[in-house]
């Protein structure tokens, strides 16, 4: 699909990065800096869309051109219970113990601003991880994954080995969902006429 204007990625992420490439777009990387802090009460889902706008906007503000702007969040929840990137060795310890065993959500949020338009697509999937012992856990924690992503974990490394079952998008839960994403494209393509 080709776009009359730029495409910005608005993260840094490689992994977002590779998967973006994958479908066949030329783009170019623009990292936003936001607080990723929830908001009193906010359901994990609310919090995925509004970051992902968020990222989207600071950057398509920050830009002398027009653009598209591609904005994205990978929210993990447990019980309504939103687990963002730890920020100690012992919190990644502590979501993973909490995750063990159980099945929790991943929310992938996009969105793709441009042309006075803000386009959106949510994708929920759901997670299951087997019974982890302490020494998996301490073992994993002792890699430098955890430390960059929601929920403590990321499922295309070595925790990959902790999943039970998914139920929804792979490429969802690495943090870019393919679909959800061309489908946004589609419609800016279509816009762009």
């Amino acid at each position: 699909m080709k776009l009359s204007m730029p495409l910005i990625l608005g993260s840094a992420s490689p992994r977002r990065k590779e998967l973006l490439a994958r479908l066949g777009v030329e783009f170019s990387v623009m990292a936003a800096d936001i607080d990723e802090t929830p908001l009193p009460g906010e359901l994990p889902g609310l919090m995925a869309d509004r970051l992902a706008e968020e990222k989207a906007r600071v950057i398509s503000d920050s830009l002398d051109q027009s653009a598209w702007v591609l904005g994205f969040d990978t929210t993990v929840a447990l019980d309504k219970r939103i687990f963002g990137k730890p920020i100690s060795r012992q919190d990644a310890i502590d979501t993973l113990k909490l995750l063990s065993g159980n099945t929790h959500q991943v929310i992938s949020s996009v969105c793709l601003l441009g042309a006075g338009q803000a386009l959106k697509r949510s994708v929920v999937s759901q997670v299951r991880f087997g019974a982890l012992t302490d020494q998996q856990i301490t073992a994993y924690c002792d890699t430098n994954e955890p430390y960059d992503k929601a929920g403590s974990y990321g499922i295309q490394g070595a925790a990959g080995a902790f999943v039970e079952h998914i139920n929804g998008d792979y490429s969802a839960i690495v943090g870019l969902p393919l679909w959800a994403t061309s489908e946004l494209l589609r419609t800016a393509a279509q816009l762009d006429r």
